[in-house]
């Protein structure tokens, strides 16, 4: 007997167990045989993370797509792991270690804090794997990647060693985001944009050879920063090539305060006539823009900063070149030297203004770029770093989605993808930590580099080169983390080797991603997979969007408003979470997520359990070779069409990646069509007399209720499987897991006369529902009903369903008339006008009133909130989710006053 009440807490935990003792979730399982093979690579998540809700919807949506498609018989590979998160894996550690009061990772050493690193990860690491198995994720756990583990080592060995030799891999110097309390580079998505309040600093910069004047403007040039300090690595200053004020000063120099440098005024497009003076500082080492002014102008490139963004000046030779340093210059750079950035942009002010050179400090808020990880501003940095000619590598990866080998889903997010590729920069893929793929690179006395994929291969070529054996010292950098996951797809199922899951599961089949790595990760596995495999690693690139809170605002900490995707498995069951998910991830719309969408879920989760329940109560057992195309009961044929329009509108959204869609259909039908329609018409049949008629609506419930588990069993798998389960311990014998079963294929299934009456009756009894609501009639009052116009089929249908029209629109008696009864509301259905006299229940006139009060009352608040989003400063100046809010808020409006206005027009 099914138990009454549906407690996910005591379920869902021993189904989870049952499915991975059983083998349920292998590569494989369930395969029909020579079935053609479907895999999903798993974004692999930071060792260090855990479970938030973007993760719950990227996780969702990669389920719901891995058990339709296993339920489609076809050879199935969900491929999880974990990424080594070298920042935030190496923090984490240190952080432990500082708290435990060990010695620090410089004191032990690089061998014994990696050996620290590895035991941490045994203990602590990977919770967040074990937080998707809450959620009902089915991967092939036994598969498990780390990539950082022994397989994964030698594959990213072998792609860097390769891409060396082929000149893909090179040592440069060249400016990286630089995180001064961390000491390393890092990426771009490392990096985090704050809105700052600041100042812009106006300074005059001497023309050389003249008379410097702060009173006289012809005596100098303006240029202003937000960083003062770096004026010290000024190698220049850019005009605008058209920019008549100072055409006549482009090639000659300014006499740099403090510095003494003579720097060269150069004409750059870069160079904005119309922003500030329009001239502008250039730093080479220590901005990107300037980089590439320096590089078209062949300017120095003078660094001055130590790794941990203090002032370098002291023994610095590239600042100090080709300078005559007075005594008093010497003294003020010593005072400058190694003094931290932020104290050294208060002296260079101080300094500037007390030589005149300060011409005015606007207050200027901007956006200042941070570490993620280290939370200070980063500094553009000139060092010595390893990169990918990535533009070469990004050539083939561009074709392959131009082209339709590769499709993103949504379409739009190609041009991400080719704005990225088509501009794309040489790659840093190196990084100063000690958690990493050490860099295979080993240096010879001379600086002579061997990359090779082992030491002994290294020392090897050494002699090979030198003629004699050699000491060499290895690279301390590792490699970004991007570097190896960017091989995922193939490294994970055993490359380089030539493995049996190589050839079968590559290349993969879809790939589910949020839109801010489509360059990170998405764009460099295409490059590596297209490279090393020949061929692209995914067909379908499917972009999810972002969950936001209900009111539409991004989630964060500082904002109170992050909802933690355990909190609502606990709370309303893995089952709710997941289906409220997938039911509001429509493709290119952020989600709001709400609690209340998750307890309606959760009620819709109780209505299957209750409607499984309540057929289980009226002996509706499934029947040994119970076919549906045999039914002769109209409301019986009817659900049967029904049934198998659901399936198949459910199997097409989830093919065309609309999984709101594909839910939706699920909850109308299971909600709507089968519990509220269906079961409720059927209740006379179960207690009737006519015994084949209720052996066959028996039959048919058992069977639809069966295809029903199958279609929702993607999207809430452990209520499904469950019942699944109850439901087979009577009738024939179950075969095995819901989730292996196969998916319902029932085209062909459908009764054309059926469909048309009974969804006639759900009609009328619809319409007749939607009037007494609309004009307040007494829930408990019955209604006359006159039916005007009716022909034969009409008549034949109304005399056949009576009973259900009367008990179901609570409606006293029918019957047929010429014309409409005054005080009556009316409505049409078919060729029909169906009018409910009701002079005896509400007052009429009230009601018109009330209505067309109501009506006016909605054109003030529709034509207010047209008037709003009419407004161009609001729509420029109000945030995205508040503008959506105010169109939600029309349609609303607006769909409203139909309802009403059809109401008030039925009323004569």
């Amino acid at each position: 007997m099914i138990e009454k009440t549906y407690e996910p807490a005591s379920v869902e935990g021993r189904i989870y167990s049952a499915w991975e003792e059983a083998g349920a979730f292998a590569a494989g399982a369930g395969a029909k045989p020579g079935a053609e093979s479907y895999t999903i690579v798993i974004p692999p998540p930071n060792v260090t993370g855990s479970l938030h809700i973007g993760h719950a919807l990227n996780n969702t949506i990669q389920d719901v797509l891995v058990r339709f498609n296993r339920m489609q018989g076809k050879n199935v590979l969900w491929q999880p792991g974990m990424d080594h998160a070298g920042i935030a894996t190496q923090m984490v550690v240190e952080r432990q270690l500082m708290e435990t009061q060990q010695p620090s990772r410089r004191e032990m050493g690089r061998e014994k804090f990696i050996e620290k690193v590895w035991e941490w990860k045994a203990e602590s690491g990977g919770t967040i794997l074990n937080q998707l198995k809450r959620l009902g994720t089915s991967a092939d756990w036994s598969r498990e990647r780390f990539t950082m583990d022994e397989g994964l080592s030698r594959a990213v060995l072998k792609v860097f060693v390769q891409l060396h030799k082929e000149g893909l891999i090179y040592r440069d110097k060249r400016l990286v985001n630089w995180d001064p309390k961390l000491q390393t580079a890092i990426s771009d998505i490392e990096v985090e944009q704050r809105e700052l309040d600041g100042n812009l600093w106006h300074f005059r910069y001497p023309i050389e050879g003249v008379s410097f004047d702060p009173e006289d403007a012809s005596t100098f040039i303006v240029v202003a920063t937000t960083r003062p300090e770096t004026m010290l690595g000024d190698t220049g200053v850019a005009v605008n090539p058209e920019d008549e004020r100072y055409q006549a000063l482009v090639g000659k120099n300014v006499a740099m305060p403090i510095t003494g440098r003579h720097i060269p005024i150069v004409a750059d497009d870069y160079a904005d006539p119309e922003a500030g003076s329009g001239a502008v500082k250039i730093t080479p080492a220590h901005d990107f823009n300037d980089f590439e002014v320096g590089a078209r102008a062949n300017l120095r490139v003078i660094n001055i900063m130590h790794p941990d963004g203090s002032i370098w000046l002291t023994g610095n030779d590239d600042f100090a070149g080709g300078i005559d340093a007075s005594a008093a210059q010497q003294q003020i750079w010593a005072e400058l030297d190694a003094m931290d950035r932020f104290e050294a942009r208060k002296r260079v002010v101080a300094l500037m203004e007390e030589g005149g050179y300060l011409e005015k400090i606007e207050p200027h808020r901007h956006a200042v770029p941070h570490g993620d990880r280290g939370g200070v501003p980063v500094e553009p940095y000139l060092t010595d770093q390893w990169f990918v000619n990535a533009h070469v590598l990004a050539q083939p990866a561009l074709a392959a989605v131009r082209e339709g080998r590769t499709k993103f889903v949504p379409k739009n997010w190609e041009n991400t993808y080719f704005a990225w590729l088509d501009n794309i920069q040489p790659w840093c893929i190196s990084r100063q930590l000690w958690w990493g793929h050490q860099i295979p690179a080993w240096y010879g006395p001379d600086g002579t580099i061997f990359v090779e994929e082992s030491e002994e291969a290294a020392l090897a070529a050494a002699k090979a080169h030198y003629g004699t054996d050699t000491v060499l010292e290895r690279d301390p950098d590792v490699l970004d983390t991007w570097f190896s996951s960017a091989l995922w797809p193939f490294s994970t199922l055993g490359w380089p080797d030539e493995t049996d899951e190589l050839k079968t599961y590559y290349p993969t089949a879809d790939l589910v991603t949020g839109f801010d790595i489509i360059f990170f990760w998405v764009a460099r596995m295409m490059m590596f997979g297209i490279h090393f495999m020949g061929t692209e690693p995914f067909e379908n690139v499917y972009v999810h969007a972002l969950v936001r809170d209900e009111k539409g605002q991004k989630m964060s900490k500082s904002k109170g408003n992050v909802i933690d995707p355990l909190n609502l498995v606990e709370g309303y069951g893995a089952d709710a979470t997941r289906f409220t998910l997938a039911a509001m991830a429509a493709q290119g719309r952020d989600i709001k997520l709400a609690m209340s969408r998750v307890e309606g879920y959760r009620n819709f989760v109780t209505k299957l359990w209750n409607a499984a329940r309540f057929l289980e109560m009226n002996e509706c057992v499934r029947v040994e070779g119970y076919d549906p195309r045999t039914v002769e009961n109209s409301l019986n044929q009817w659900i049967v069409g029904q049934t198998a329009k659901a399936a198949a509108n459910v199997t097409k959204a989830i093919e065309d990646y609309k999984f709101n869609e594909a839910a939706n259909h699920a909850y109308d039908f299971v909600w709507g069509t089968f519990c509220d329609w269906f079961v409720e018409l059927a209740k006379p049949l179960f207690s009737g007399e006519d015994e084949a008629a209720k052996a066959e609506t028996r039959a048919t419930a058992a069977w639809a209720l069966d295809q029903i588990l199958k279609i929702l069993h993607p999207f809430i798998p452990f209520v499904t499987e469950e019942l699944w389960a109850e439901t087979g311990k009577t009738g024939p014998s179950r075969q095995g897991f819901l989730m292996l079963s196969e998916w319902p294929d029932l085209s062909g299934l459908a009764y054309p006369v059926a469909d048309a009456e009974l969804n006639w009756l759900v009609e009328v009894i619809s319409a007749i529902r939607s009037v007494r609501t609309e004009m307040n009639v007494p829930a408990g009052a019955k209604v006359p009903l006159v039916i005007i116009g009716g022909n034969d089929v009409t008549s034949g249908r109304t005399d056949l369903h009576r009973p259900a029209i009367e008990r179901l629109a609570r409606v006293s008696d029918i019957a047929f008339g010429a014309a409409v009864p005054d005080n009556s509301v009316q409505f049409v259905v078919g060729e029909a006008t169906w009018a409910l006299p009701l002079a005896d229940l509400i007052d009429i006139g009230a009601e018109k009133a009330r209505l067309a009060k109501d009506i006016k009352k909605l054109d003030g608040e529709i034509g207010g909130i047209e008037k709003k989003l009419g407004n161009e400063q609001f729509l420029a100046k109000a945030p995205d989710e508040v503008v959506e809010e105010q169109r939600e808020r029309l349609l609303a409006a607006k769909d409203r006053r139909a309802k009403l206005q059809t109401a008030l027009d039925g009323l004569i």
